[in-house]
């Protein structure tokens, strides 16, 4: 079945998923109506997509499935905007609003199947991981239809909706974290002496390799730590300066602070 996609925020979750959706031909551009808030961002954006772009929601609200990626405080004014007049049978309405619960989605938009959508950035280059929550009267075909999607920017888990702040917190701001740490890493290096671009290349490169170790050996990180440090060498000594600077205690609370304020969003 040929799918119409409205693109409610063109922001850059929305850009993350729906550039390689449309680069691997899932989607053609005459099958997606975007629209932003401005009519500025929309000369902004216009040229770098070959959809149509605009301002006009009511074009993106005509579609059969909405990707509804505008910020959560937006929510209330966009659902008001939309109306909550029935479609065409078996529309979908997909969310990607951190803490926006599936109860609040389906009660501002009541006449749409409701699916709670939380994707990543790794998205933009395949390698994304998204959970999926859905309302009870979303179809097995249509879960399907979206889990295909979904799979070809990455990995697809169906989760309870009660785990998706967790999964937000560790994989939708854990990439944040991890690039605060490669910067970090690399600003170590050049105090070390190493040339800035070359300390970048090895810091992305090491952290890289380091998650395609502890994946495809199905590695817990402690074996990982364990195989790389000999007693009294190099790696303890800086194992010692991080538990010193409470790294470890760092890195849990800021997972449980991203997990929280997605909460306190809904």
């Amino acid at each position: 079945m040929t799918r119409t996609l409205g693109v409610v925020g063109l922001g850059r979750m929305a850009q993350a998923l729906l550039r390689p959706w449309l680069d691997l031909g899932l989607l053609q551009p005459d099958q997606v109506r975007a629209v932003v808030a401005s009519e500025a961002s929309a000369q902004r954006l216009a040229p770098l997509w070959p959809c149509a772009l605009g301002t006009d929601a009511a074009a993106a609200w005509d579609a059969d499935v909405v990707l509804l990626a505008v910020k959560p405080q937006q929510l209330a004014a966009v659902a008001a905007r939309a109306g909550a007049a029935p479609g065409p049978s078996g529309r979908l309405l997909v969310s990607v609003l951190a803490g926006v619960t599936l109860a609040r989605l389906e009660a501002l938009f009541p006449a749409w199947r409701c699916v709670r959508a939380v994707p990543n950035t790794p998205a933009l280059v395949r390698a994304g991981l998204t959970g999926l929550a859905y309302g009870a009267a979303v179809e097995a075909h249509e879960r399907q239809w979206l889990e295909s999607l979904f799979a070809a920017v990455g990995q697809v888990l169906p989760l309870p909706e009660a785990q998706l702040d967790g999964f937000l917190a560790l994989t939708s701001s854990g990439p944040a974290f991890v690039a605060l740490v490669a910067e970090a890493m690399a600003d170590g290096a050049v105090a070390a002496g190493l040339p800035r671009d070359l300390a970048l290349q090895l810091a992305h490169r090491t952290l890289a390799g380091t998650a395609a170790l502890l994946e495809q050996q199905q590695l817990h990180p402690a074996q990982l730590k364990d195989m790389v440090t000999s007693p009294g060498g190099t790696t303890i000594a800086g194992l010692r300066q991080l538990e010193r600077a409470g790294l470890r205690s760092a890195l849990i609370e800021a997972v449980v602070a991203a997990a929280e304020r997605s909460r306190q969003l809904a």
